[in-house]
């Protein structure tokens, strides 16, 4: 049998396509389909061979569920046929993330419907058939808990829920479709499929004995694990937010059913952006969170991304990977984060960490998630992220090379990534 790439010993090097899908609009709020805004849509047969050219050996991408399923009993295959086609000619893996944000216009009340669980595991199953000859590595859902936190307890995006009980409702909502798409995909894939769990690796400090922030603090220490440690089979009456979870109606019998029915990661991926990822609590001061009211935020650095690795790693006793990583800023200051982050995952399996794969995120720039709420044009919610930038022409979006393409390449091609201290 094959050794899987996650156990080859290798330090993979990837890069991801911002694949954010909210295609539901009301009065103030435009629909975003991040492959439409940045032309990927129509541009991605030139976008994945760059990625190639790039060095890349994987690539983090996603199906938009929205499109491929624009009617419940319908299904669209002939766009993605053509992608996973390119896919395979340029020899690249792609980790297909199946839930980036948004379900189908058809699905009245969106994650909260009471058949979501079954419909995403539908769907998810769907692709896993087609394409199984070609295509075996699956995030099933990408960053639960921020989907649960903006589409919960932020009331960010659909279905529009607030405070506990909308968090608490979405994250046994996204963790039984989580669960069901998994066990369906295994059934079809087998030992062959790949399950690169992924959660945005979120780190709080500050006063956080502050009596008005102790509460809030122990949650969301604990909260950043929740929807893996769920679908996992991990939270039983033990676990530190049990009586959250109870207190809102996820009852002894629903943690039972997730136990029987746990599903592992094959790769846990921690999303890390050191500018962003370490929000900040403040004595005197309420922060609630989000984009309508965000905390102060700390960089440290790779500190905290090796913290999150560590952790990870640990509790899921799983290979871990960098399944997102940049920083939003000049060429310069990328470059630097490249070579800080790399080397500091380096030094981590030296180490015996058992880190597996880099992802830069994006290949190309992206737009900010706040074009959704704004009347600006795309530009002026450029995000200066990627490997390339993305610059305005008569013609559409050019892809602009910058010197981290270069950079790039020299670090996937690097020897020591293939060395790695045995624990």
């Amino acid at each position: 049998m094959t050794t899987p790439w996650y156990r080859d010993g290798t330090l993979h090097f990837g890069v991801g396509v911002e694949d954010t899908f909210v295609p539901q609009e009301r009065p103030g709020e435009r629909a975003i389909d991040e492959y439409v805004l940045t032309e990927h849509d129509v541009r991605w047969h030139a976008d994945l061979g760059l990625a190639a050219d790039a060095g890349a050996g994987f690539v983090r991408w996603g199906v938009p569920w929205y499109l491929v399923q624009p009617e419940p009993d319908r299904f669209e295959w002939s766009w993605l046929d053509q992608v996973f086609a390119r896919f395979a000619e340029l020899g690249l893996r792609p980790i297909v993330d199946l839930m980036h944000y948004g379900t189908p216009l058809w699905l009245e009340h969106q994650f909260a419907a009471a058949d979501y669980p079954a419909r995403v595991a539908e769907y998810s199953v769907r692709v896993a058939e087609r394409y199984s000859d070609t295509v075996t590595d699956y995030t099933p859902l990408n960053e639960p808990m921020i989907h649960a936190l903006f589409s919960g307890e932020y009331a960010y995006w659909p279905p529009y829920l607030a405070g506990e009980p909308g968090l608490v409702r979405m994250v046994e909502q996204l963790g039984r479709g989580f669960v069901l798409a998994q066990r369906g995909m295994r059934e079809v894939l087998g030992a062959r499929g790949a399950f690169v769990h992924v959660d945005a690796g979120m780190r709080y400090a500050g006063d956080l004995d502050a009596p008005e922030h102790r509460a809030l603090a122990h949650r969301l220490r604990h909260q950043v694990w929740l929807v893996e440690d769920l679908v996992t089979g991990r939270v039983g009456d033990a676990h530190p937010l049990c009586s959250l979870l109870e207190r809102h109606g996820v009852d002894g019998e629903a943690l039972a059913w997730f136990a029987e029915h746990a599903v592992q990661p094959d790769v846990y991926g921690i999303n890390y952006y050191p500018r962003h990822s370490t929000e900040m609590l403040e004595a005197g001061v309420h922060h609630g969170g989000g984009f309508a009211d965000p905390r102060p935020v700390r960089d440290d650095g790779v500190d905290g991304l090796i913290e999150l690795l560590r952790e990870g790693a640990a509790r899921y006793g799983a290979p871990v990977m960098v399944s997102e990583t940049c920083v939003t800023a000049s060429v310069p200051e990328r470059a630097a984060w490249l070579g800080e982050s790399a080397g500091a995952v380096r030094a981590l399996r030296a180490d015996g960490v058992d880190v597996v794969g880099y992802t830069w995120w994006p290949l190309f720039d992206m737009y900010e998630w706040t074009w959704r709420h704004s009347t600006s044009p795309r530009e002026a919610h450029r995000l200066t992220m990627g490997l390339f930038d993305l610059v305005e022409t008569p013609a559409g979006l050019e892809r602009r090379a910058t010197s981290l393409v270069d950079a790039f390449r020299s670090e996937a091609v690097d020897p020591r990534n293939r060395t790695q201290k045995q624990k």
